[in-house]
């Protein structure tokens, strides 16, 4: 190990758990994510991806298409259009149905999601006193709580204060409405009754502004690989069981997006839909699916410990879906829904059959029958895995008395890969060989090249932004043996290999042979 390169030493992690203004601040910072139109103010509901964010964003949706399309001989890839003919969007219940229960404050005129806003009566001593309201997050049972024992004392009631019952908003009775108050305003009655508000964006297609030119940006990718069926069997060799596969854009007019890019109106989702026989047994193929998303989860790096499952309630189910299961994820604000896995039956495609008039089935050769396939559907926002992702990574250790921010990156996932450093920047021949190494590994992976400052401070900014191995090319390496030290994020642990040998320990590592 060359002199002047720091002694490896083993970090000493700090268990503190990240909070939401902790990753957003160092999201900004270094350059994963930015609000958008941040010199204008902003749009709420809408963010950027910054030269380190995009690099995340590519490497999730590449490692999900490698391993979802591309290792697997049963599912085909699909890129339908952004924007459909709307008929797409009256078969699939979107235009009758698909809305959010909006609440108005009067007072401070703050909209709110109605089944995000849950309100409690405040019962003393089997007194009701009044009402108390908190938008949903992991700490709302303690505030309503806090709320409710500041009325009691406010209204100087004497006797036990039983526990807040809360409940979203859509279960409030009409003559609730003027006792529930604002969570802006504290204000009991400024609340409006809940409405529905039709979340797809409208847009125009032509020259003409009228009801004829009316279309949506998508609200859902899953469409496309519905109304493509046909395309796909008639152009592939696909055989029951078999799945289509998009990732995409989506768009939808959230009434208040919140939580970062965990819901904002724009998003990107990464959607399968497996046909199966409509005798198949869905229950397994289903178990299946799930068993393969939470594996997937795991193998890039979130942590078992914080996924769990939530079977969605039978009487809370749509009326076509057979079982709906989602993968939650133990963000800073709470659990919540990360993956969705649906089985849909074949509600889909028998109403673009039956909207469209075209025959959207599959002719099964072993029984010279024609049959509607049934349907699972594994369905993910990119944006939330993202943000499990750099959740899940955030690490604060320290290593020989200094503190340091770590992402522990999966390497799969990480914005780069390698941060290649000469140990110093006036020596020619040693800036030629780093130059030269750099070149080649460039060829197989993104690399960073840094030639400033001390070779400690290049280690934290590249364990800062995930970096998870960096490549020292000191005066050994030109006046001795050619090896070059190469230094792990997680340990600190450093080893001299030959470049041969550098380039094997890297695609191992990485690539996973």
């Amino acid at each position: 190990m060359a002199e002047d390169s720091p002694a490896a030493a083993s970090p000493v992690s700090t268990p503190a758990p990240v909070t939401m203004d902790t990753l957003v601040s160092l999201c900004k910072r270094r350059g994963f994510v930015f609000p958008s139109s941040e010199i204008y103010g902003g749009l709420n509901g809408f963010f950027d991806y910054g030269p380190l964010g995009s690099e995340l964003r590519r490497n999730i949706r590449n490692a999900w298409w490698e391993d979802m399309v591309h290792r697997r001989d049963d599912i085909v890839g699909l890129d339908a259009s952004i924007i459909s003919h709307p008929k797409v969007w009256e078969a699939s219940g979107h235009v009758g149905g698909f809305s959010d229960p909006m609440v108005d404050c009067k007072e401070s005129k703050q909209r709110y999601r109605a089944d995000q806003l849950f309100f409690g009566a405040v019962i003393v001593a089997g007194e009701k006193i009044g009402y108390v309201s908190v938008l949903e997050d992991a700490g709302m049972q303690k505030e309503a709580d806090e709320q409710a024992n500041d009325m009691k004392r406010k209204l100087a009631k004497q006797g036990a204060l039983e526990p807040v019952a809360l409940q979203d908003y859509t279960n409030a009775k009409p003559e609730e409405y003027d006792l529930i108050p604002s969570p802006a305003t504290g204000k009991p009655g400024s609340l409006t009754a809940p409405r529905d508000f039709n979340l797809m964006f409208e847009t125009h297609v032509g020259a003409m502004r009228d009801e004829s030119a009316v279309a949506y940006l998508r609200p859902e990718t899953a469409q496309g690989m519905f109304f493509n069926f046909k395309n796909v069997v008639d152009t592939t060799r696909v055989k029951l069981p078999f799945g289509i596969a998009q990732i995409g854009r989506s768009f939808r007019n959230e009434i208040t997006p919140r939580n970062f890019i965990f819901r904002s109106r724009e998003f990107e989702q990464m959607e399968m839909e497996y046909f199966i026989h409509p005798e198949a047994d869905w229950q397994k193929e289903h178990r299946d699916w799930i068993n393969w998303c939470k594996n997937w989860l795991i193998s890039i790096g979130l942590p078992a410990d914080k996924l769990s499952e939530f079977d969605h309630p039978k009487a809370k189910l749509a009326f076509y879906s057979r079982g709906t299961t989602d993968i939650m994820f133990n963000y800073p604000f709470g659990v919540q829904e990360l993956w969705g896995i649906a089985a849909r039956g074949d509600y889909d495609l028998q109403q673009h059959i039956k909207h469209s008039g075209k025959a959207l089935d599959y002719f099964e050769e072993a029984t010279k029958t024609r049959v509607v396939p049934h349907v699972i559907e594994p369905a993910v926002g990119v944006d939330r895995i993202f943000l499990a992702v750099m959740c899940s990574a955030y690490y604060e250790d320290t290593v020989e008395g200094e503190k340091r921010i770590v992402l522990r990156l999966h390497p799969r996932l990480a914005p780069y890969k390698v941060g290649i450093f000469p140990l110093v920047k006036n020596k020619p021949e040693l800036l030629a060989r780093a130059e030269a190494l750099c070149a080649k590994l460039k060829r197989r992976w993104n690399v960073f090249w840094d030639v400033s400052g001390a070779i400690g401070r290049r280690y934290r900014r590249m364990d800062e932004i995930g970096t998870p191995f960096c490549v020292t090319v000191d005066f050994d390496t030109i006046e001795k043996d050619g090896s070059v030290t190469l230094r792990e994020r997680d340990s600190t642990k450093q080893v001299r290999l030959s470049e041969a040998e550098l380039i094997k320990e890297l695609s191992r590592q990485i690539d996973g042979y």
